[in-house]
């Protein structure tokens, strides 16, 4: 019986390391993705010329942040909605990656398929 209770508070201290050792989801959020992108709102609508800082900056913590292929399907989708809804420029978010110097795995487009 002692031994049992002696190891009561190893079972309870393993389990605590345990979850503190689990792996967290950091996933990205739509909310996260449309927060990162509202410096571009302005310039996707009526802009031209180079991106603004603020825009190329969230653009890319956008980038940074959709690591993983769910990450990129949520920012792919969160994007593609926000463009249909907004009415932007095509042209202009098409090249807002490579005028921002960054590399998206995904076209900004209101037609552009999430799923691949």
């Amino acid at each position: 019986m002692d031994s049992f209770k002696q190891a009561i508070p190893f079972a309870m201290a393993l389990l605590m390391l345990l979850l503190l050792l689990a792996p967290t989801s950091d996933a990205i959020t739509c909310s996260d993705v449309i927060n990162d992108l509202r410096p571009c709102i302005t310039y996707l609508k009526s802009g031209s010329g180079m991106p603004p800082a603020p825009c190329c900056a969230g653009a890319s913590a956008v980038a940074s942040a959709a690591s993983t292929t769910a990450d990129k399907r949520v920012a792919c989708n969160c994007i593609k909605s926000a463009s249909q809804s907004l009415n932007i420029n095509t042209a202009l978010a098409k090249a807002l990656p490579g005028n921002c110097n960054i590399h998206l795995s995904f076209t900004i487009s209101p037609n552009v398929d999430c799923s691949k």
